[in-house]
């Protein structure tokens, strides 16, 4: 199964609409968390939002995450050393606020684990090359320890 998350601030119907017109064409099962947007899916099972529970259960259970370049998302699914494929919202196409989410898919692009799709054209070009793409490491939900003893010794100085 596949999970499609926007996020709970903004609709990303740029994204959900790229999702699911592959969806049609592969038959492939994707569950599509969309927000408030005005496109609705046609061939995902989908839902505006979810619980945190069930987005973290879907999160566990997917194969492959595809999301907007938002860091919960991103950081949720190489937590579960998920896949994710990242499209970053623009705010040149009216998606957000400012372009943050393009410097966060160049830095966090270069991360295994990590694929981005610079158009909504590119969606469908990775999800068909699923199969090969691999996972990276899990990351902590805490911070590394090194980092937090220097932070200590800083704050105590």
């Amino acid at each position: 199964m596949i999970f499609l998350t926007v996020g709970t601030q903004l609709p990303f119907d740029r994204l959900v609409a790229a999702v699911d017109d592959w969806a049609g064409a592969s038959r492939a099962r994707v569950f599509a968390q969309t927000g408030a947007g005005k496109y609705r899916p046609r061939h995902c099972e989908h839902a505006d939002y979810l619980a945190p529970a069930l987005a973290d259960d879907l999160f566990r259970k997917a194969d492959l995450i595809v999301s907007h370049a938002g860091m919960g998302s991103i950081l949720t699914a190489l937590k579960y050393q998920k896949r994710i494929l990242i499209l970053p919202r623009r705010a040149s196409l009216g998606e957000h606020r400012n372009e943050h989410q393009l410097a966060t898919a160049r830095w966090l692009g270069r991360k295994p684990g990590v694929f981005v799709a610079e158009e909504a054209d590119d969606v469908a070009r990775l999800l068909n090359a699923r199969e090969v793409l691999q996972s990276g490491e899990a990351i902590s939900d805490h911070a590394d320890p090194a980092l937090l003893a220097r932070l200590r010794e800083f704050v105590s100085q």
